[in-house]
Order: C-alpha cells, then structure tokens, then sequence
C-alpha cells in the first residue's frame, strides 16, 4: 500500500513513551500521538530540495549502520527496529540525488506527530558560536571551559563550579575572555574558540552535571528586567553585558552545566555522535524520537518567511521537552546567529517511517 493510498479512516497510535515531569500539575503526561498520513498533505513537500535531504539522512546512516539490526533505532520501539532502517540506508546510498524525492515517497510513509491531540508545538533555533580564547589562562583569558570530571561522586551546580569547585582538578579545557559568550556555549552545546595565534579549536558537548535546566530569558521576565515579546538571545545577551553586577546571579539560577571537549573533523556533533548539517539537522527530545529519523517541519522563521522543509533528528538539548518539539540547527555566522536568537515559531511536524515499520504500526491499529 503507498503512502497516498492510506486509509485516512485509520485511528492515531499512541506510543509508549511518558514523560510526567514535563507536565504541569493536572496536565496530561506528554504523549506521542502518529497519525498515518500521506504525501500530497505535507505542506510544501514538492518544493524542497530532498537531494540535500537525502545527504544528511545519509550522514546519520554512518550511526544507524553500526547498531545491532535487532535493536530498537536508539532505543525507541515505536520508531521500528535498526534492521529496517540499515535497509533503508542501503538504498539511500545507491540513490542517485537526483531521485532523492523518489526515494523518501517510495521507502517511507509520513505520520502527523500530536503531543495527545496537540498538534502545534514550539520551534526553536540554535547555532554554533565564535568565542575567543587560549590553552593557557590570563588576565585577558579568565573563565573556563571544563572536561567533564570522571570521577566525582556529586557534581556540583553552575555556581558551585562558577565559585572554583572544580578548580586544581586538571580539567580546565580552554580558557575563553568573556563569561556571558561561555554561558551561551554552554546553551548551543558546541562551538569554535578562536586562538591568540590566528587557529581555531571546535569543542562539543561531553556531557552535564546532571541538574536542572531553567530558562534565564524566563528568569529576567519574572524579575520584570525584559518585557516576554523582547525575549531573544540578543536581548538576555545585551542585559547580562549591561549589568554585571547581576549576571552571576541571573545565570546561577540555571543550574545546569556543559562540559565540553575539543572535536576534530567535521562538527560540530550532535547527540547522534555524527557532523551537523545547517538548515536540515533538527534537535529533537530523545524520549520520544530517536536519532536518524527524517522529520518534515512545517514552521514559520522569525522574518515571517515560512519553513517547510524535511530535517533529520540528530541531536538534543536541555530546553527541547516534549514530542511536537524542536530546535533548528542553522549553522555559524551572523545570520545563523541572528537567527537562532529570535526564533520561536509555532509548528507541527511530521515523522517519516520505512515501509516495514509502518505496516507493523498500521497492522497494531488493526482492530
């Protein structure tokens, strides 16, 4: 049966996956809805560019490929076993990128992705930054960028560590000239460190501390520094800079911390362990989709120019909970930062599955 040809009759599947911490007290748990759906009600799909989709689902291929074929993709049994999707994989690389198109309508089926009966979920951007630093400390090259500690029973918070907790450790990877750019380093994951010598070093997330993340833009509304309209990267950024008395204790508030590690080759790397692709890698909670699984996003950019375009799941973030949610990669630069500063659009997405592990989920709606 083709995509087109599905049953619109069909009920949603709801997959096994919860999370009740992402709920307010009352709400319903977050849950992962599929809706089976077709091609021709994808908004915009004629019109994207699926050969530059294809080369970056063939980069998460490299990952999928090295999984046993009996496991589930990343864990996740609702998005079907890693055998299915090596298959795919084969076929993506002996695909000429000129039928690309062809290729995902023939191979996969989409699914509309609702959280419950929610359908529209919140859209994000990110972006990897320039920060200037040095391997050795000075007056000009003060705050560091960790290791992450192996050993450390307890790590602590970002003010604990911010305070010298882990200071005499050895773990010191870079030092850079600013605090406020290393806060949001911390907030993309990865970034490049421009050297005193004219070199660059990439560094990418090696894992955190293990507590809580909380939104510092969240934080200055409380706290009635930023109006909730004016909330962007530039504009925290802008405030933390004009008031340096009170930006430690702005950023304390988010208690979570990244640790970094320098990458070499092509990066930076998502959570998939594989080279991000501006403009088609999207950040995804791996609670609900796993890594490698080709997502169409249907948003609106912060110009008000609409984004329809078909993504891949490879990474995640701390601020990304949720089934119907996402954080665009858009790569490095101005505009990339611009960008990733003021979105926050309104979306929806949907997943698209091989063949084998759609007719699996159509065959368990069989009543």
């Amino acid at each position: 049966m083709s995509a087109a040809s599905l049953p619109r009759a069909l009920p949603a599947l709801a997959l096994a996956g919860l999370l009740a911490a992402c709920a307010g007290r009352g709400d319903p748990p977050d849950e992962l809805v599929l809706t089976p759906s077709s091609f021709d009600r994808v908004p915009g799909w004629a019109l994207d560019d699926h050969a530059a989709a294809l080369e970056t689902f063939l980069v998460s291929c490299a990952a999928i490929e090295d999984r046993d074929p009996a496991a589930p993709l990343d864990g996740s049994t609702g998005m079907g076993f890693s055998g299915a999707w090596r298959e795919v994989c084969r076929a993506g690389r002996a695909t000429d990128p000129a039928f690309a198109r062809v290729f995902f309508e023939t191979r996969f089926r989409p699914w509309l992705a609702t959280d419950g009966d929610r359908d529209i979920g919140l859209f994000t951007g990110y972006y990897e930054p320039l920060l200037d630093g040095s391997r050795a400390p000075s007056e000009t090259y003060r705050y560091p960028l960790y290791r992450m500690p192996a050993t450390l029973a307890a790590i602590p918070s970002r003010e604990e560590i911010d305070r010298g907790a882990l200071a005499g450790l050895g773990l010191e990877l870079l030092w850079v000239d600013d605090k406020v750019a290393a806060f949001f380093l911390h907030i993309q994951g990865s970034g490049r460190v421009r050297l005193p010598d004219g070199g660059a070093v990439r560094v990418g997330y090696a894992g955190k501390n293990g507590h809580g993340y909380h939104a510092i833009g969240r934080e200055l509304i409380a706290r009635g520094a930023l109006a909730r309209e004016d909330v962007s990267l530039q504009s925290i950024r802008d405030w933390l800079h004009a008031n340096p008395d009170r930006a430690d204790e702005v950023m304390w508030t988010n208690a979570s911390y990244v640790f970094f590690e320098e990458i070499e080759g092509p990066g930076p790397l998502g959570a998939q362990g594989v080279p991000l692709t501006p403009g088609r890698s999207l950040a995804v909670d791996d609670a609900f989709l796993a890594y490698g699984v080709p997502v169409w996003l249907s948003t609106t950019l912060p110009d008000g120019r609409p984004w329809n375009r078909l993504m891949i799941a490879q990474d995640t973030g701390g601020a990304i909970a949720g089934p119907v949610r996402g954080d665009i990669f858009f790569g490095h630069g101005d505009r990339a930062e611009w960008n990733a500063g003021r979105m926050k659009g309104e979306g929806r997405y949907w997943i698209l599955l091989p063949h084998l592990v759609s007719t699996d989920l159509v065959a368990s709606l069989d009543p």
